[in-house]
């Protein structure tokens, strides 16, 4: 994996502008990869969002900043945390398919990927969508004439923690402690949402800077996003004057 350049950011970005959260994802990650979108696609939530925190690390550095409030006072806080703080054991490729026991019943199922994030975005509710994801990921129930319509409620819970345990990555956690009141908790990460809202927030700095330069100086977009942070800032300061 490499770091994104400056246009390479902005053009994924636009692409992204009218997509779904997963979709984002894979657009970020399709820019600095050589496998075809399908087989992206079909990366399992922890490979995807492994992937998407070295990518992240690459283009912003490994510091990540962000704002929580605290479960049991309310508190707002800032948090500074890092990408080793949520980066698990190196990547390694899960088996392609899982199997579990249930008493005479062998469920033979796969890890959910982004194409069963896109199947729950018409679900009304969390419970129906995490019926559908464990369905569209049941592959076969030997001794079961009824294709597993007829599990227990237990063997899904029982199939949704062997998911878990198999891609570790998929549900990143943040240690958190309130200065205020002293509560302390764990706090979901969603590296996808918020590595686009760091792209989106920067995307539209840079273009703010490209029309403020281009006005001041009749540069090209090309021209602007060629010069090196550094310089570009100088020339931003003397339009400013602040040099």
């Amino acid at each position: 994996m490499r770091p994104l350049s400056v246009t390479e950011l902005l053009a994924a970005w636009e692409r992204g502008l009218e997509k779904t959260l997963p979709e984002r994802a894979l657009t970020l990650l399709a820019v600095c990869s050589d496998e075809a979108p399908d087989a992206l696609a079909r990366l399992s939530i922890g490979r995807r969002d492994a992937r998407l925190l070295r990518l992240r690390e690459l283009t912003f550095g490994a510091q990540l900043v962000s704002l929580a409030a605290c479960l049991a006072c309310g508190e707002r806080m800032e948090c500074t945390f890092n990408v080793a703080d949520l980066r698990g054991a190196p990547e390694t490729e899960p088996a392609a398919v899982s199997t579990l026991k249930l008493d005479d019943e062998e469920v033979r199922f796969r890890l959910p990927n982004s194409l069963d994030q896109l199947a729950l975005s018409a679900c009304a509710d969390v419970a129906a969508a995490r019926g559908l994801l464990l369905q569209r990921c049941l592959l076969t129930v030997h001794g079961a004439d009824d294709g597993g319509a007829r599990l227990p409620p237990d063997a899904w819970e029982r199939i949704a923690e062997q998911m878990e345990r198999a891609d570790p990555q998929a549900d990143m956690r943040l240690d958190m402690s309130c200065a205020a009141c002293g509560q302390r908790w764990q706090e979901a990460f969603d590296i996808g949402s918020f590595f686009w809202a760091e792209l989106d927030a920067w995307a539209r700095r840079t273009l703010l800077d490209v029309h403020t330069l281009a006005r001041a100086y009749g540069w090209s977009e090309r021209d602007i996003l060629n010069l090196s942070e550094p310089r570009r800032q100088f020339y931003l300061n003397l339009i400013n004057g602040a040099v």
